[in-house]
C-alpha cells in the first residue's frame, strides 16, 4: 500500500536522481508518526486535566517509586530540560497541588519534589489512557512486527545513548 511519502520520495527521486533517498523514506514516516503519536498524547492527557509537559514531570516521579520524589537534578535528567524550566514546571505542579516540595534530609540546601496523592492518580489515569491510545495506534501491527520494530527502532536509538 502506498502513503505520501511515496509521493514524496518518488518526487524527489525524479528532480534528484543522484541522491539515495532511502533515509527520506525512513525518517519521513517516523515524522509523521511521531506528529500522529503527539497528537494521541495531547488527547490521551487532556482526558484527565493534564499537559504534557506535566506529565513528563508526574511520570518521572511515579517510576522512581514510593515515596515518589526525586531531587531537581534528577528531575532534570529525566526530563531534559533547563533548570530554570524545571523550576517553573515544579512551581506550576505545587500551585495545582499534584506535588509538594520538602526539605532533602541528606542536604540541609536541598529540597525534593515529591508526587502528592493527586499527582499520582492524574499520572496513573493519564498513563492508562496513554497505553490504550498507543495501543490503537498498533492496532493494525501484527505482535511480532511490533516486537520486530521495537527492536530496530532500539537500534537506531543506539547512538544517541
Amino acid at each position: 500500500m502506498r502513503d505520501e511519502v511515496d509521493d514524496l520520495t518518488e518526487a524527489w527521486a525524479r528532480e534528484r536522481p543522484d541522491l539515495d533517498l532511502g533515509p527520506v523514506e525512513v525518517f519521513s514516516r517516523i515524522s509523521r508518526l511521531s506528529k500522529h503519536l503527539d497528537l494521541a498524547r495531547r488527547r490521551a492527557f487532556a482526558e484527565h486535566g493534564i499537559e504534557t509537559w506535566e506529565f513528563d514531570v508526574l511520570a518521572a516521579l511515579r517510576r522512581a517509586g514510593e515515596p515518589y520524589e526525586l531531587s531537581p537534578g534528577r528531575l532534570l535528567r529525566e526530563t531534559l530540560v533547563t533548570s530554570g524550566t524545571m523550576t517553573n514546571r515544579v512551581d506550576r505542579l505545587v500551585a495545582r497541588g499534584l506535588v509538594e516540595r520538602l526539605p532533602d534530609p541528606h542536604d540541609r540546601r536541598g529540597v525534593l519534589v515529591r508526587l502528592a496523592a493527586e499527582g499520582k492518580t492524574a499520572v496513573d489515569n493519564a498513563f492508562a489512557a496513554l497505553v490504550d491510545a498507543e495501543a490503537a495506534l498498533l492496532a493494525e501491527l501484527p505482535a511480532p512486527d511490533r516486537d520486530a520494530l521495537a527492536g530496530l527502532l532500539r537500534e537506531l536509538m543506539r547512538p544517541f545513548r
